[in-house]
C-alpha cells in the first residue's frame, strides 16, 4: 500500500519542503509517503465556479489509480492521531492506495468530495495550505509510529 498526498498548489516555502521531506523520508518501506503538486489554475478573470472545475479535472486526472481517498475539508472527521492510526491500520489491511486531497485556494469541487471515501479536519484552526500539507505528513508518520509502537508517539 501507498499513501500520496495530492495538494493543489506550488512554490512552496523551503522550510515547508524541507519538513515533508523529513517525513517522507521516515516512512517505512511498507508503507511509503509521496506528494504530488497539483497545478492551480491561474485566477485572471475566471471565477470561482471556473477555478474548482479545472482544478477539478486535474485532481480526477491524479486519483486514477487510488481506490481510496481522503479529502481534507474543515466539515471532515475530526479524529484524534490514535484514531487516525487505527484508520490507517484498517486501510493497511484491506489493501489498495490511498490519496489524501488538499485543494486549492477555493477549496475542492463538490464532485471530488462526494467521491472521496472519507472527509478529515486536520484543524479547528484555518491553516495555509502549505502548513496542512506539512502537518498531514507528519501525522501519517505519527500514525505510522502508534502502528509500529514506535517511540516517537508518546500519549497521555
Amino acid at each position: 500500500m501507498r499513501l500520496c498526498i495530492l495538494a493543489v498548489g506550488h512554490k512552496l516555502p523551503a522550510w515547508v519542503a524541507a519538513g515533508c521531506a523529513e517525513y517522507i523520508k521516515r516512512m517505512p518501506r511498507e508503507l511509503p509517503l509521496s506528494v504530488v503538486e497539483i497545478k492551480p489554475e491561474p485566477r485572471g478573470s475566471k471565477n470561482r465556479d471556473q477555478l474548482l472545475a479545472a482544478e477539478k479535472a486535474r485532481l480526477e486526472a491524479a486519483l486514477q489509480g487510488f481506490p481510496r481517498s481522503v479529502v481534507l475539508d474543515e466539515h471532515g472527521a475530526d479524529l484524534t492521531t490514535l484514531q487516525l492510526a487505527q484508520r490507517l491500520q484498517a486501510w493497511m489491511r484491506e489493501g489498495g492506495d490511498t490519496a489524501f486531497v488538499i485543494g486549492g485556494a477555493d477549496g475542492i469541487a463538490d464532485e471530488i468530495k462526494a467521491r472521496a471515501n472519507t472527509m478529515l479536519r486536520l484543524s479547528s484552526l484555518t491553516l495555509p495550505h502549505a502548513v496542512a500539507r506539512l502537518v498531514l505528513c507528519e501525522q501519517l508518520y505519527r500514525a505510522m509510529s502508534v502502528v509500529r509502537n514506535h517511540p516517537y508517539h508518546r500519549e497521555g
